[in-house]
């Protein structure tokens, strides 16, 4: 058995992170601030607290930005490596495929960098170990089967589907983004070419092999960052019922700041109220401007655009 400290991981963060635009224009969605702090460094501290100190990110959208954040990890307690993509995104069967030589592990875990959990890895890895499974996917009950896909399971704990969200996702599994998984299943993949694993790669796998991929089934909580409805919902999961707030941030003392999350070098004017708002990088909100559900980002002209945030 292999414990969960001795596997490399693979964190996923090179996604366009489309249902979370326009804020994904100005960071990856992984390096966007949750309660203050980057997504991503929280998934790193949290990877670090379970004994997974060797990681390796795959980037492509506004690499920089999660670089700037990350760093070579050692802060977290953990040694960062980067793998490149590029010309395209090349998918979450393509981008391990492209990371094996840099992982250099027979099997690791496959992070989403989107999600947060409080999952064990090591009770993941040790069911992986034990199942002789070539993928594990760590599954929840899916209570929202209309607005998540599922995974159905056989009696024995072998997946048998991955249902579209809808009414054949009733009674399935819903995956928390964390999986372990083995180099053979992305080693005869053809390199620099993307694929996805759930309706792609697995399902070959699985009418190839009956029972190589497998379910963890656990009561591991989950919060999902997939759309700005749902970042609001996490960031104050996290932030303990304060407005969450970057780095250099200026409110003047007559402005009105409720229900919004200001990320860093901000400045709100004298006079203004800003009430269920994301407020992006380097946002001057001039003096006297009131702004309800939207979403701010500075634009090269120095102005303030702003768009709707979708409750």
């Amino acid at each position: 058995m292999t414990p969960a400290s001795a596997r490399p991981a693979l964190l996923m963060t090179a996604g366009l992170g489309t249902r979370l635009d326009p804020l994904t224009r100005v960071r990856a969605k992984p390096a966007i601030p949750v309660a203050g702090e980057p997504l991503v460094r929280r998934i790193l501290a949290w990877l670090a607290a379970n004994d997974v100190t060797d990681v390796v990110l795959n980037l492509h959208h506004l690499p920089e930005t999660l670089a700037a954040v990350v760093g070579d990890g050692s802060d977290l307690g953990v040694r960062a490596r980067y793998s490149w993509e590029q010309p395209v995104v090349l998918g979450s069967a393509g981008g391990p495929r492209q990371a094996l030589a840099i992982l250099g592990a027979e099997s690791f875990f496959l992070v989403n960098g989107d999600t947060l959990t409080d999952v064990s890895l090591r009770a993941l890895a040790a069911a992986h170990d034990a199942s002789g499974a070539l993928v594990t996917l760590a599954l929840v009950p899916n209570t929202e089967p209309h607005r998540y896909g599922g995974v159905h399971l056989d009696t024995d704990g072998i997946v048998t589907g991955f249902p579209r969200r809808g009414d054949a996702a009733v009674g399935s599994f819903h995956f928390i983004g964390v999986q372990v998984a083995s180099a053979e299943v992305f080693r005869a993949l053809p390199q620099g070419t993307p694929v996805n694993s759930i309706g792609a790669a697995y399902d070959a796998l699985m009418a190839a092999r009956h029972g190589s991929v497998r379910g963890f089934v656990c009561d591991a909580q989950f919060w999902d960052v997939g759309t700005p409805a749902d970042y609001l919902r996490t960031s104050a999961a996290f932030s303990g019922g304060a407005d969450p707030r970057g780095r250099r941030v200026r409110i003047d003392s007559t402005a009105r700041v409720n229900d919004s999350i200001l990320w860093d070098d901000v400045d709100v004017g004298a006079g203004c109220t800003l009430e269920r708002c994301i407020v992006t990088d380097g946002v001057r909100v001039p003096a006297g401007s009131v702004h309800r559900n939207e979403i701010l980002i500075a634009s090269p002209e120095g102005t303030v655009a702003a768009s709707a945030l979708p409750h």
